[in-house]
């Protein structure tokens, strides 16, 4: 596949089934991650592959967090909401989270290595798509509490960018539709 055609075809995959892509396919993703684009080659990116077990363990965070804002967490309504929570990791065999460590050296601008590192992860979607898996690209709001930073072994002021679903297709993926370029592109100096 040429990388145009992984562009204009990539699609996020809501739907895959339990069947676990290999390790190999899964380091593939993350050497293609590290070619990201990096101002001074800080590699601000963290890569946490949760499989099995982890899964349940990102659910339980992912719950206590969601307790934490309501009201009453044990009436029965919000004990189902907290099920759901529990089980959103098990929706994929794979996650891959991507953290970003941002370099604190003075020179460096936390801005560039947060872009840098959402740069990675399109770097894993567009491979995703030439080996032909499927993936989608979460955050919510647990991305931005400590809780899971301190669970992964980030600082509290690291960030995680995304929170990547990932495995098998098991449904069509969709073209979401996109607004011509021409109505996002403002030509300046440019003449014919």
């Amino acid at each position: 596949m040429q990388v145009l055609e992984a562009i204009k075809t990539r699609s996020s995959i809501g739907k895959v089934a339990e069947q676990r892509p290999s390790r190999e396919e899964i380091e593939k993703l993350l050497e293609a991650a590290i070619r990201a684009p990096n101002h001074y080659v800080t590699n601000p990116w963290r890569f946490f592959v949760v499989a099995g077990e982890a899964r349940n363990e990102f659910g339980e965070i992912m719950a206590q967090f969601l307790a934490k804002k309501m009201a009453d967490p044990n009436t029965p309504e919000a004990q189902d909401q907290l099920r759901r929570e529990r089980a959103k990791p098990l929706r994929a065999p794979v996650l891959i989270i991507v953290g970003c460590s941002p370099t604190r050296d003075g020179k460096t601008v936390e801005i560039e290595e947060i872009c840098a590192t959402a740069a990675a992860v399109q770097n894993i979607l567009l491979a995703v798509t030439e080996m032909g898996l499927g993936a989608q690209w979460r955050t919510g709001d647990i991305a931005y509490d400590v809780s899971i930073k301190r669970w992964l072994g980030l600082r509290d002021d690291d960030h995680v960018v995304s929170i990547i679903f990932l495995g098998y297709p098991a449904m069509t993926p969709r073209q979401s539709p996109r607004k011509p370029v021409s109505e996002l592109t403002k030509w300046m100096g440019w003449n014919e």
